[in-house]
């Protein structure tokens, strides 16, 4: 059990696992959930981390085939810029391995933007805290428990 799968477990949110055999070559890890779990890719979010100019992380989660927008994120977080941080940095930050970085139960709690697109959807899936888990749960129950702000953050239909 992963720390995001105990974290909804202990706030009684309705919450469902969705599980596939990762493959070991692939990078594209949301993507990936998408073919091997036959999901519609505008409700599968990924994780990601940034770092603003004035030295704080945060997390911004886009759906899949979405790239994030690092200018609205600053604008959202209140800093001039963003830049990605890099993948030691975020799973140092979060406990968990790229490709599995979940927004829930994070090893440190760190400021969360979620796309707006989210709020139009009954369920989105985000990562269970390992490659090849995902969770099923709604949009505010995800904003409830990350303390996450909706943001406009994606921006086209390519994978970032």
């Amino acid at each position: 059990m992963t720390p995001a799968v105990k974290v909804l477990e202990r706030d009684g949110a309705d919450f469902q696992l969705l599980s596939y055999d990762h493959d070991p070559r692939a990078t594209a890890y949301g993507e990936e959930a998408v073919q091997a779990l036959a999901l519609d890719p505008a409700s599968v979010f990924k994780t990601l981390l940034a770092r603003l100019d004035d030295g704080r992380l945060v997390v911004a989660m886009v759906p899949v085939r979405a790239r994030l927008d690092l200018k609205a994120l600053a604008r959202a977080a209140g800093a001039r810029k963003a830049t990605m941080a890099e993948a030691d940095e975020a799973e140092r930050a979060t406990g968990y391995v790229l490709g599995g970085i979940s927004p829930l139960g994070q090893k440190r709690r760190l400021p969360a933007f979620l796309d707006g697109s989210a709020e139009a959807l009954e369920a989105i899936h985000v990562s269970g805290g390992r490659r090849g888990l995902e969770i099923r749960l709604a949009p505010a129950d995800l904003v409830r428990l990350t303390r996450a702000r909706p943001a406009p953050l994606a921006r086209g239909d390519t994978p970032a």
